[in-house]
């Protein structure tokens, strides 16, 4: 079966309450297989003696959760690790910002993301109707997106060939993926307008070194590339 999986995931709070929201869509072709990276991926942690804890930037860059036990040092090479991952793997990624000041309550949020979404699709539609199902996933974690993403893909395209599968970011590579790439193109933002922190440096390096080493190389599979 013809078929294309979106995996998402946002940063920020939907009620405005952070200086910028973003929704990030990773798109992969499952007719292109991707169980060589994932392997290669898992080989060089275990080579390394890193653990094999699913990709979660926010905990990662501050040392909770299921970091805690880890030196800073360990994460950086976790996030070069993953970062090498994400950047061999045959997908598009597509990203939306917003200004927090822009928008007061999620409702408006809402809509600035439908707006979004239905101007992506109507851009990339004949790519798009190409596959016979479309499969989105999304933890449901802010109804913002999850309606967005709904109404927005359901209204332009044909409501058989979507499916909503609600996800558990610890079982998918790709879900981990859009996590990456969403805290990619959030650094971005903040080295941009220089509002980046010390754990941002600490990780990611001065300005100049986080463009060389993480974003220009991701940046690449923007979807505009397809």
């Amino acid at each position: 079966m013809n078929e294309l999986s979106i995996f998402v995931d946002e940063s920020g709070v939907q009620e405005g309450n952070t200086p910028y929201y973003l929704v990030t869509l990773v798109l992969h072709d499952q007719s292109k297989d991707i169980t060589s990276n994932i392997r290669n991926y898992e080989e060089h942690l275990s080579v390394a003696g890193l653990p094999d804890i699913p990709f979660h930037s926010t905990p990662l860059l501050h040392g909770n959760e299921s970091y805690r036990s880890l030196s800073s040092q360990q994460r950086k090479q976790l996030l070069v690790n993953f970062s090498t991952f994400t950047r061999k793997l045959p997908i598009r990624y597509v990203t939306f910002m917003y200004e927090s000041k822009i928008f007061k309550s999620k409702e408006i949020l809402t809509r600035l993301v439908r707006r979004d979404l239905a101007n992506f699709i109507y851009e990339h539609y004949e790519f798009l109707c190409g596959f016979e199902t479309i499969k989105i996933f999304y933890d449901d974690g802010q109804r913002a997106v999850s309606h967005a993403m709904k109404e927005s893909f359901k209204y332009m395209l044909s409501r058989d060939s979507l499916l909503f599968p609600k996800t558990d970011y610890r079982k998918y590579r790709l879900a981990q993926v859009a996590d990456y790439l969403c805290s990619i193109e959030l650094a971005a933002m903040k080295y941009q307008n220089g509002i980046h922190t010390f754990t941002d440096e600490r990780f990611y390096g001065k300005r100049e070194a986080f463009h060389k080493n993480f974003y220009k190389k991701v940046s690449k599979k923007r979807l505009s590339t397809i």
